[in-house]
């Protein structure tokens, strides 16, 4: 574990690194910039339609989605409902983050096989796992048993064209008879099968360092939530570019941790409102990490 006066340092090795081996240089769709919908949890709950619209509207072309169930569906909306007003605002929901039920804690499928279907729908690229309740992770024989959870819901992912990745916070980073959680998860899955949406934020946010992650794992990272720290109150937001996480340094490194697809988050802290603070970042990504 590092302290965040390491992980300074270490970026700034890391960028003559980079200087060194061009090949880790970062390389993408420079037209593909995507947000978790969660940072407009409050629009959404109000209006959907509108809310698609100014998203489109600042820079954003990529979307995770967030919420699904079987008795609430997207907000309200079915996803044939959602797919539609998406396709007219141009934006594709590549990844989307579903709790699945109670499936990772008793192996109930029924949640898991609505949203691979709802995910089918709105042709995903990923079926993203958000979040393991607390009672459920308290030792590494839970975290093991997640990890086979995880295999199993990516093989009825893969069946149905779909991958399956997990979202981390920091909690995965403590440590359970001297290995972190998030080590289990990574070590006991297959590579070719779970894959792993990096937030940096909490990685910076637990101490750790997520260059390290990547050199240690290289390849398992497909997305990132890219999400900023206050430099105030660092358990709060910011807009990505105001905070103390540095991205220049870690978006040089996308080869390496193998990121194909990235989502701004901005959970609170809004500098003045949640759609001005989305269009900060968009604008600031555009111009200095792609």
């Amino acid at each position: 574990m590092t302290t965040r006066r390491n992980f300074l340092i270490n970026t700034s090795l890391a960028a003559t690194a980079v200087l060194a081996f061009p090949s880790f240089a970062f390389s993408m769709n420079k037209n593909e910039i995507g947000l978790q919908l969660y940072t407009l949890r409050e629009e959404l709950s109000k209006d959907v339609k509108s809310t698609l619209e100014k998203v489109a509207r600042a820079g954003f072309t990529t979307v995770e989605t967030y919420g699904f169930s079987i008795k609430d569906q997207f907000w309200g909306l079915s996803p044939i409902e959602l797919k539609k007003m998406l396709d007219t605002n141009r934006l594709k929901a590549v990844s989307g983050h579903y709790n699945l039920g109670s499936f990772l804690y008793d192996g109930n499928t029924t949640e898991l096989k609505a949203a691979i279907e709802a995910a089918k729908i709105l042709k995903s690229e990923f079926l993203t796992i958000p979040w393991v309740d607390e009672p459920f992770r308290k030792n590494s024989d839970d975290y093991k048993k997640i990890a086979l959870r995880l295999s199993e819901a990516a093989k009825m992912c893969a069946a149905a064209g779909l991958k399956l990745a997990y979202h981390n916070h920091n909690f995965e980073f403590e440590k359970h008879d001297g290995i972190t959680g998030y080590e289990i998860l990574l070590n006991e899955t297959d590579k070719d099968l779970v894959y792993f949406e990096l937030d940096l934020y909490w990685v910076v946010r637990s101490g750790n360092d997520p260059l390290q992650l990547f050199a240690a794992n290289p390849g398992r990272f497909t997305m990132w939530h890219v999400k900023d720290m206050d430099k105030i109150n660092q358990a709060l937001n910011t807009e990505v570019g105001s905070g103390l996480i540095d991205f220049e340094t870690i978006f040089k490194q996308a080869k390496q941790s193998g990121m194909k697809h990235f989502f701004v988050e901005q959970e609170n802290n809004f500098a003045g409102n949640s759609f001005e603070s989305i269009k900060t970042s968009c604008s600031y990504i555009a111009k200095e990490l792609i």
